[in-house]
């Protein structure tokens, strides 16, 4: 597996990280206030963190997918990585605001 396709499975396990425990929180939240928001974002981390699941599985569990992904079009492997590591900025700036 190629630098990029390292980088973006090391950004998608720490985005799985951030997502399990902002759904937990999340969570939290509905169950004490009952908001239609905390709901959202509820199921935003559920989506989020399936997507997630599944990139992981292919980057980091299943090496030949990796290594059809970083040989077969190297310019998509560095544009998953840099997708992924958006999401992580986005994630962090998320768990920032929700914990106080």
């Amino acid at each position: 597996m190629g630098i990029w396709l390292t980088a973006a499975g090391a950004a998608t396990a720490v985005n799985v990280l951030l997502l399990a425990g902002l759904a937990v929180l999340w969570g939290r939240n509905y169950r004490q206030f009952r908001s239609k928001h905390a709901l959202g974002l509820l199921v935003f981390a559920g989506l989020l963190l399936a997507e997630n699941l599944l990139a992981f599985y292919y980057y980091v569990l299943d090496p030949q997918v990796a290594t059809l992904l970083g040989n077969a079009a190297p310019v998509a492997g560095r544009a998953m990585m840099f997708v992924q590591v958006l999401e992580l900025v986005g994630l962090l700036f998320l768990a920032w605001v929700s914990w106080d």
